[in-house]
């Protein structure tokens, strides 16, 4: 648990496992998920020539390596233990992903390819922004009750994975209607400082601090705006 200061009071431990199972159920249905995603968005990245495509595919590996370290932290007996190693494999895996989003879209900038139209990219990029969302938030609200660093953080890598299907959805429908193949490239260079960002932050264990009421002593998940 996340420390917020003196007086804070323990979740109850039926509720505490509830949450926990929550956390379990959102991180399988996220790996089954984006297993599916790198698959589709892979094969169609090749057949295209599409390097955004190939980019968003390999993303999708890495929020699979995210979230299977969740389910490896939260498979324990008393999780809070295995938080820190959590915490800087996910880091790693925002960094893992700045690095390779910002060189693929230099190359994608500056090189001289140019990606053929994809309509299956166009579907997956509109289905992975309607599904990534709800996933994040349904993870953050459960790991700030919780109290849980690594889950919060968790919860960011997937909602950089969504505007990743933002950028991605909006760079293959201008190079497919007005021929602007620069488009997604910009986009996930943005995408990618924000990465560095979150990384930096997953790293130091720098999370939302769940707030308690002075007088009831509840927690309170909504005041809870930082993350």
């Amino acid at each position: 648990m996340i420390a917020t200061g003196a007086g804070v009071r323990p979740l109850d431990p039926q509720r505490r496992r509830v949450l926990q199972r929550r956390i379990r159920i959102v991180v399988a249905i996220t790996i089954g998920y984006n297993v599916v995603e790198a698959a589709i968005a892979l094969a169609a990245g090749t057949v295209a020539s599409s390097a955004a495509l190939i980019g968003f595919g390999l993303d999708s590996v890495v929020e699979v390596l995210s979230a299977a370290t969740i389910a490896w932290q939260f498979a324990a007996p008393e999780p809070e233990r295995r938080e820190k190693v959590a915490l800087r494999v996910i880091a790693l895996s925002f960094f893992a992903l700045a690095a390779y989003v910002a060189v693929d879209a230099l190359i994608s900038l500056f090189g001289p390819r140019e990606a053929e139209h994809s309509p299956v990219g166009i579907v997956l990029a509109a289905v992975s922004l309607a599904v990534m969302p709800f996933l994040s938030w349904f993870e953050r609200r459960t790991g700030r009750e919780l109290g849980s660093a690594s889950a919060v953080a968790d919860s960011k890598q997937t909602l950089i994975c969504s505007y990743l299907s933002a950028a991605l959805l909006v760079g293959l429908l201008l190079n497919s209607l007005l021929g602007w193949a620069w488009a997604d490239s910009v986009a996930a260079l943005v995408i990618a400082g924000f990465a560095v960002r979150e990384g930096l932050e997953a790293w130091k264990g720098d999370t939302c601090a769940v707030p308690v009421s002075a007088l009831t002593g509840e927690r309170d998940v909504e005041a809870c705006d930082c993350c």
